[in-house]
This record gives C-alpha cells, sequence and structure tokens, in this order.
C-alpha cells in the first residue's frame, strides 16, 4: 500500500511535518467505504472508466443547458435528470459493498439501460401522455412499475434499507388500507392508481424535492466540487489551525472551526468526519484527549456541518421549496441556532481541556495567519460570490451560476500564473473533467433520495395519512406541547438512523413536523425542529455512523464514543426547543437587540449546561455546585426575562463562590 499523504499548505513552509499526522487517502476512503454507502463506487482504470465519464459529461451538458436556457419543461426536466441518475447509478454503485469496484457487470449495464428508458420514457412520451389527460394504457403502467422498482433497487445500493424499507410501508399502506384499524383505514388504491400518481404525477416522485433537485441542488453540487478541487478544505484546516491551535486543547477546537467552515459547503456528517477527522483526531490524542473524547468532538462538529448554512446538505433547498419561502429565509433562520450548536461544543471542549490541563500546540508548529490569509484567502472568493447574489434577492440557481464561474475563472487564472512560473497548471484541463465526474457522482444520493421522498408525499397526498399521524401524535401526547415536542424528538431520531441529510429532512419534515404545526407553532420551526434531530441520529446510539466513523480513527470504542459525542452535542437537543417556543432564535418577527439578547442568554446558559456536565469551571465542581449550574443554564435556555435573570444570578453566584474559595485555598498554601 502507498503511503502518499495528505500534504499541508503549499505556502507554509515552516510546519513541521508532525503537525499533520500521517494520513494515507487509501485508509480515508477505506473508512468511507465501510461507513458511507455513497463512497462505494466503481473506478475503473481501464476502457470502461470512459463510459462513466461520457454519461457524466453529457449529464452535466444537459442540466447546464435546462438551467441557462430555461426551454426544458417542469416534467422533461425532472423526469430526464432521473433518467441519467438511473444510469449512471446502476453503471458506479455495485449491488453490494463487498463485490469489486473494478468490474461492470453486463446485468448491472442492463438495469442501467431499462432505469434510463423507463424514466425517458415520461419525457420523450410527454405530449402524448398529456393529451390521453391520466387515461393510462397498460404499458404506461408497466413502465411506471419498472421504473419504481428500479428506483427501490438504487435506493437500496446508495443510501441503504432505511429509506427503501419507509417508502415501501407507505406503498403498502395505499394497497391495504381496507384492511387497517380505524385510526389508519381508508378505502384502498388499485395497481394502476398507485403507480400513475407516483410515476407520472408531479405530486409523487416527480415532486418539489426531485424539482429542487434538477433545478438548483445539482448546481450547488457542480459549485462544491468545484471547490473541492481548489483546495478549500485544507485551507480551512490550516486557518483554522493558525486560529485555535494555540489554544488550550487546540486541536479539539480546531475540529470545531473546521467542521462549521466545512458544513458552508458539505452536508455529509460520515465524510465531513472522516475528512478533517484524519487530522484533527490523532493531534487530539497526541495532547492528551482520550480516543472516545476525541472521536466524539470530531463526530459532534461534522454532524453540525449539515444544519450550518448556507448549504445545509442541501436541505435548506429542500426546506424553501417545502414551505414557499426564499432560500435567503432559511438560511438566515439556521445562522444563530447553528452558532449556538457549535458554540455549546466548544465550550465543552474549552472546559474539558481546563480540567485535563492540556496545552494547545507550539507556535513553531502553527501556521501564521496573516501569511495564509493573503496567500490562500482568494479560495473563499467563491463563496462570497455565492451569497453576495443570494443577499441581493438573486435567485439561487443565478447564485450557484456565478460562484460556478467564479470557480472556474480563479482555476484558469491561477493555472495561467503557474504557466508563466514555469510550473504545471494549478487546474488542468483534466481538473475540469474530473469536477464534471464528480459532480455527476455526487448527485445520485441526493436524487435518489428525493425520489423515494417523492414516493413519500405521493402516498400522503393520495391517502391523507400525513395529517392522522399528526393527529396521533398529538392524541397521545394529550394535546400537551411538550410531550408532542418529545415524541416527534424521539421520532426523527429513530427515522433519521442512517439516512442521508436529504432524505433525512424529506422523511422527519413529512411525518413528524406536522404535529409541532398541528400544535399552532411555526411551520419553519417545526420542520427545523424534525431536521435537527433527524440529523443528531448520526451521533445518537444505537447508529450513530458519523460517531462510529470517528472511533474507527481513533481506535476507540464506539458505543463509548457515540454516548460521549451524545453528551458534547448537548446543545442540540436543547436548541431545537429554544426556537419551537421563542421562533424570534430564527429571525421570525423580531428586532436585532431582542436577537442579541437571545443569544447572550442562551450562550451563557450553555456555559452553564456544559460546566454541569463536564463538573469543572474554574476548578472541580461538586455535585450540589454541578445541580445549580445545570439548573441555572435551563433557566437560561428557556424563554423569558425572569427566568435569564435568575439563571444568571445563579451563575454568577456560584463562580463567584469558586474565585473566593480558590483565593482562600492559594493563602492557605
Amino acid at each position: 500500500m502507498s503511503k502518499e499523504k495528505i500534504k499541508p499548505s503549499e505556502v507554509i513552509e515552516e510546519i513541521s511535518d508532525s503537525m499533520t499526522p500521517t494520513s494515507n487517502l487509501e485508509d480515508i476512503q477505506e473508512f468511507m467505504k465501510q461507513y458511507d454507502l455513497e463512497s462505494v463506487y466503481r473506478e475503473h482504470k481501464c476502457w470502461k472508466r470512459y463510459i462513466t465519464i461520457v454519461v457524466s459529461l453529457a449529464f452535466c451538458a444537459f442540466q447546464l443547458y435546462a438551467t441557462l436556457s430555461g426551454a426544458v419543461t417542469a416534467q422533461i426536466l425532472r423526469s430526464t435528470h432521473l433518467a441519467f441518475v438511473m444510469l449512471l447509478c446502476f453503471l458506479m454503485y455495485p449491488p453490494t459493498r463487498k463485490m469489486r469496484l473494478d468490474t461492470l457487470p453486463m446485468y448491472d449495464v442492463g438495469l442501467a439501460l431499462v432505469g434510463f428508458s423507463a424514466w425517458m420514457y415520461i419525457a420523450l412520451n410527454f405530449e402524448t401522455l398529456a393529451r390521453r389527460a391520466g387515461a393510462y394504457l397498460p404499458l404506461d403502467i408497466f413502465v411506471g412499475v419498472v421504473g419504481i422498482v428500479l428506483l427501490f433497487e438504487a435506493c437500496r445500493r446508495v443510501a441503504g434499507l432505511p429509506m427503501m424499507i419507509i417508502a415501501g410501508s407507505f406503498i403498502l399502506y395505499a394497497f391495504f388500507g381496507p384492511w387497517l384499524p380505524a385510526f389508519f383505514n381508508h378505502r384502498g388504491y388499485s395497481l394502476e392508481r398507485v403507480v400513475s400518481h407516483l410515476f407520472f404525477n408531479t405530486e409523487g416522485i416527480m415532486g418539489t424535492p426531485i424539482g429542487a433537485c434538477a433545478s438548483f441542488i445539482f448546481l450547488f453540487i457542480m459549485f462544491g466540487s468545484f471547490l473541492e478541487k481548489t483546495g478549500i478544505g485544507q485551507f480551512f484546516i490550516d486557518i483554522c489551525n493558525a486560529i485555535a491551535g494555540g489554544a488550550a486543547g487546540g486541536p479539539a477546537k480546531v475540529a470545531v472551526l473546521t467542521s462549521a467552515l466545512e458544513g458552508t459547503v458539505s452536508g455529509s456528517s460520515v465524510s465531513n468526519t472522516v475528512g478533517s477527522g484524519s487530522f484533527t483526531i490523532p493531534m487530539m490524542k497526541r495532547l492528551g484527549y482520550k480516543p472516545e473524547f476525541a472521536a466524539a468532538v470530531e463526530a459532534a462538529a461534522s454532524t453540525g456541518g449539515q444544519i450550518m448554512p448556507p448549504i445545509m446538505g442541501a436541505a435548506a433547498f429542500l426546506m424553501a421549496e417545502s414551505l414557499g419561502l426564499s432560500y435567503v429565509t432559511i438560511a438566515k433562520a439556521a445562522i444563530i441556532p447553528a452558532l449556538l450548536y457549535f458554540s455549546g461544543i466548544f465550550i465543552m471542549v474549552h472546559l474539558e481541556a481546563r480540567k485535563l490541563g492540556l496545552k494547545g500546540m507550539s507556535k513553531e508548529e502553527l501556521p501564521r495567519f496573516l501569511p495564509l490569509f493573503l496567500t490562500k484567502g482568494y479560495l473563499m472568493l467563491p463563496l462570497g460570490v455565492i451569497l453576495f447574489f443570494l443577499v441581493q434577492g438573486k435567485t439561487a440557481t443565478f447564485s450557484a451560476l456565478m460562484g460556478i464561474v467564479s470557480c472556474a475563472i480563479l482555476g484558469i487564472v491561477a493555472s495561467c500564473v503557474d504557466i508563466a512560473r514555469g510550473k504545471s497548471p494549478r487546474m488542468p484541463l483534466s481538473d475540469f473533467v474530473d469536477i464534471m465526474v464528480s459532480s455527476a457522482r455526487n448527485i445520485i444520493a441526493v436524487a435518489i433520495a428525493c425520489g423515494m421522498a417523492g414516493i413519500i408525499i405521493g402516498i400522503v397526498t393520495l391517502t391523507g395519512i400525513g395529517l392522522k399521524l399528526g393527529a396521533g401524535l398529538i392524541a397521545i401526547s394529550g394535546g400537551i406541547p411538550i410531550i408532542t415536542l418529545m415524541l416527534t424528538m424521539i421520532s426523527s431520531i429513530i427515522l433519521g438512523m442512517g439516512a442521508p441529510t436529504t432524505a433525512n429532512y424529506l422523511i422527519t419534515s413529512t411525518i413528524t413536523a406536522g404535529a409541532i404545526v398541528g400544535l399552532g407553532y411555526e411551520p419553519l420551526a417545526a420542520h427545523m425542529f424534525a431536521f435537527y434531530f433527524g440529523i443528531i441520529a448520526d451521533i445518537t446510539p444505537p447508529v450513530a455512523l458519523a460517531a462510529i466513523a470517528g472511533s474507527a480513527i481513533a481506535k476507540s470504542k464506539p458505543m463509548a464514543t457515540a454516548l460521549q459525542a451524545t453528551k458534547i452535542a448537548i446543545a442540540a437537543f436543547i436548541i431545537p426547543y429554544m426556537f419551537v417556543f421563542n421562533p424570534e432564535m430564527l429571525l421570525i418577527g423580531t428586532t436585532w437587540s431582542n436577537v442579541i439578547l437571545i443569544i447572550v442568554s442562551a450562550l451563557i446558559g450553555m456555559f452553564g449546561l456544559g460546566a454541569a456536565l463536564e463538573g469543572y469551571t474554574f476548578t472541580h465542581c461538586r455535585p450540589l455546585t454541578r445541580v445549580l449550574l445545570g439548573g441555572a443554564g435551563i433557566l437560561l435556555i428557556l424563554p423569558g426575562l425572569q427566568t435569564d435573570i435568575i439563571g444568571f444570578s445563579i451563575i454568577v453566584v456560584v463562580l463567584a463562590a469558586q474565585v473566593v474559595a480558590q483565593k482562600i485555598a492559594r493563602r492557605r498554601a
């Protein structure tokens, strides 16, 4: 096995090799393949790879043409998008992760062509189907059945069994409604009715989720592929080392900051954990953190990347489409909860470092901020371009296109400079081909998740089960808000186990958010609540994929790591309740003065809870002190001026008492 190391930033030559733990790219890829189905794709070294390249380029060309021209109707765009996704899925993803990845069996070629043909059937016969106005022929239904069955198989390969089982259960519900108990009973639907509703109708598979995926999520995926080629991930690690690497417990704080930054362009908790964790976890262990804690910090921080705007694992776009709100509204609403989440983890890390007496890295090991930023800061420009156009009120599609254009210009300019200096171009033409292939591959899991979510949404609209589920949760809770929220939390965590980010949001928002809306709370807060707890499933036992991936790097016990990650991310279990009861946190109907007050009180509350859990502030805390700090933290987090004053007063008194006790102890010594 080759020992190809991940190189630190080229501009920081004085960084010692000890700063960056030895990280083998092949080992990282193995971690990803073990814990992330999306990473188990075929990599051909022979002529077969050109098949994937040609299809990927054609896919990207079609998407860019549809976006730039605006001449492709919605149903043709969505069905063609799914046709390319199915073609690439069966060409790239084997039936099981244990199969060889350098082969391409003929049966997968056949499935790829059949899947492509089934979904292209809609695009090629769109006018004919529209003229028949719902009078479907046996051939139409047969093609629909084939398309749906192959979508399920594609989901099994790329997204795993959980979403496949949930969507399958909904389809069975449509057929067996007449034989179900009164609460779930309905008149039942024929095969033709179910297939036509799911396959041909824009309320089914080709509904809002796949529409968002085909229109602008694909462009943001392409934008992310461009950024990946520019080396922005390494820049994030270097800049965070420069900011926090020298502080107490520096590497752990670097992990938190890096994951927050990576979350702005990526939304996969497992890939974030493995990508940045391959650097930060060994550094944390080297400075004295226990393996479980080191892995837990990285997993908790990386999971937070999915709730960090602007991308939020593509959930922001889907949430905007589902709620009929602008993308900017969703991104703005997510800012304060995300900052509180990462602040909570940062506080826990800081207190743990102080408790254990852990130091940061030496100045000789760290990059210098100003030279690094001046030399590599231009990598942030594409993100700035996107945010600028979004703030200006431009559409997400236009903003993503401008981001892609800015990335391409930066790559071309940098390559020209390299050539002028007699060096190899930083982004040769082959890199642009790789970007197209990467974009096509990365959209597969998102598109399939959107398609499967379309099945769930389609059955919900067909049978009305969504209202029944919401009413059921309210009935079980007796209409008591806090109990309803707790039941919704548990349901969302269960539904989110093992599901990709996109699928996570679509499942939880469709099935559980209705209960919160039914109580009269803000729909945006309800959707964010369900999404948050669906995401937290990545660090919550027993599945906890992100925690398990981190434990594999740290060589720690998986369940102990997951429990530690749950403790570190305690903020994630509190913040959703805060913004449901106090939607001002989501910048809904509030003023900046109120927002600042909410943030300050919440941060102090997070400190109180963190100190109670860690058992440390300036010194070790006694059991009674921990109880007081925990209670004060909860009071500060609850909305209301009186509770804030009481909680703040308790924390001030406790800290003052500890300071006085320390001074007395020093005098006696």
